[in-house]
């Protein structure tokens, strides 16, 4: 477990380590300006959520023909490398590679849960181990853009560097102390049309019932493109930040994050509800993103990431109602199908939102106002509030049998079934 909690670790890290610098090295290789340098970047978000989206389930399947131990020190290496090209790239063409390769190996997550599952021996033992991955998400998230921030001091390549060693260190330590978690005897042939990535998004065809409140978890994570693929070009254009400033802001959005998902949401959503607490984040995610449409001050973007977060007791609730209309037999194919769709809002979020800012940062757009992405993604969240509050309210009315799955708390849905 001390391994696969650093492998994803590390993993989150990785990327965290690289965002502060990643605009400033992109805007240096194209020559041009960041906000133009944007479209480029998200370019290379997209590449890299696409190869992700088309190997993650080739990758699983391999790991269940030829065992964890291969795939994720393959994973690891090649992780490796892709920080080590990215370090040495001299033109732009050789992010594009590196990201690719990244994608590639990068779909280990579901090869590190399945290790996982695989050591568990009991139900409390895998929730307990399970609970690892929280963990090395919120903490990958913290450290991450700070260690970058700081690096970055000594020079734009330096992140690039220390995120290639702390993979290879890895992959050596797990070749002489990672045990196969997976014996042979459990093991499959490969099958192709199992590693088949849009299977999972054929589930939400089989149950129309969720299809508008999949409809709304998709605009969600859409909206929060806004943020997560632009935040470090749009601050460094707008408020002149250094890539330190960059990895500082990212890691407070670690802090806030992981109080609102560790704390806060254990205490709104017993008190008031799934329902409740969905429009509550909702409007909350929708009024930061119009505060960061209008800020004109680099303090206000720390102030306005306050109820930007706190939208974040949104998604549990949402995800809670989502998981009552489908019975426990089910539940794995469901998050699978909601997992694509955010896989698909990271492939077409990152360049609208992108394109956006950059579009209206120049001469050619009707007026300058580079947070028009954020009021793309405002719209997005609020869309989500109509469309998940018609789909509830019928709901309610015609299947009166769902008010508890809609209405009550996440510890009271431990005892409810719908099927």
């Amino acid at each position: 477990m001390g391994f696969i909690f650093l492998t994803l670790l590390i993993d989150t890290m990785g990327w965290g380590l690289i965002i502060p610098v990643m605009a400033d090295l992109v805007a240096q290789l194209k020559h041009i300006p960041v906000n133009i340098a944007s479209t480029y970047g998200a370019a290379l978000l997209s590449v890299f959520a696409i190869t992700k989206f088309l190997f993650a389930p080739v990758i699983g399947n391999l790991s269940d023909r030829f065992g964890r131990r291969p795939v994720l020190l393959s994973s690891l290496l090649g992780f490796g490398i892709d920080y080590i090209i990215l370090a040495l790239a001299p033109a732009y063409g050789w992010l594009f590679i590196g990201r690719v390769i990244a994608g590639i190996t990068g779909a280990s997550f579901t090869t590190a849960t399945a290790y996982i599952a695989d050591i568990s021996t009991n139900e409390t033992d895998r929730a307990k181990n399970f609970g690892l991955i929280g963990a090395a998400f919120g903490l990958g998230f913290v450290l991450g853009p700070a260690l970058g921030g700081f690096l970055a001091t000594w020079g734009i390549r330096a992140p690039f560097y220390a995120a290639s060693a702390l993979c290879l260190l890895n992959c050596v330590y797990g070749y002489f102390f990672l045990p196969e978690s997976l014996d042979a005897e459990h093991r499959r042939p490969f099958e192709w049309k199992r590693a088949n990535p849009f299977g999972s998004l054929k589930f939400l065809t089989r149950h129309p019932e969720i299809g508008g409140l999949a409809f709304g978890f998709f605009l969600i994570y859409l909206g929060s493109q806004s943020v997560q693929g632009n935040w470090n070009f749009f601050t460094i254009y707008r408020f002149g930040w250094s890539e330190k400033m960059v990895g500082i802001s990212l890691t407070v959005v670690g802090v806030l994050v992981g109080g609102v998902q560790a704390g806060l949401t254990r205490v709104i959503n017993p008190k008031i509800g799934n329902e409740k607490s969905i429009y509550l984040g909702l409007s909350l995610y929708t009024l930061g993103l119009v505060l960061f449409a209008l800020a004109t001050q680099s303090w206000m973007m720390f102030a306005f990431l306050i109820p930007y977060c706190l939208g974040g007791i949104a998604g549990p609730s949402l995800q809670s109602v989502i998981s009552g209309h489908v019975p426990p037999n089910q539940q794995g194919e469901l998050q699978g199908a909601l997992t694509s769709l955010m896989s698909l809002t990271t492939i077409i979020g990152p360049p609208v939102m992108s394109f956006t800012f950059s579009y209206f940062t120049t001469d050619k757009a009707p007026f300058y106002f580079p947070g028009m992405h954020f009021l793309i993604g405002a719209v997005c969240m609020f869309l989500s509030i109509i469309i998940i509050y018609k789909v509830l309210s019928k709901e309610k009315k015609e299947h009166p049998e769902l008010r508890n799955v809609i209405e009550e708390s996440g510890e009271d849905m431990k005892n409810v079934q719908v099927h």
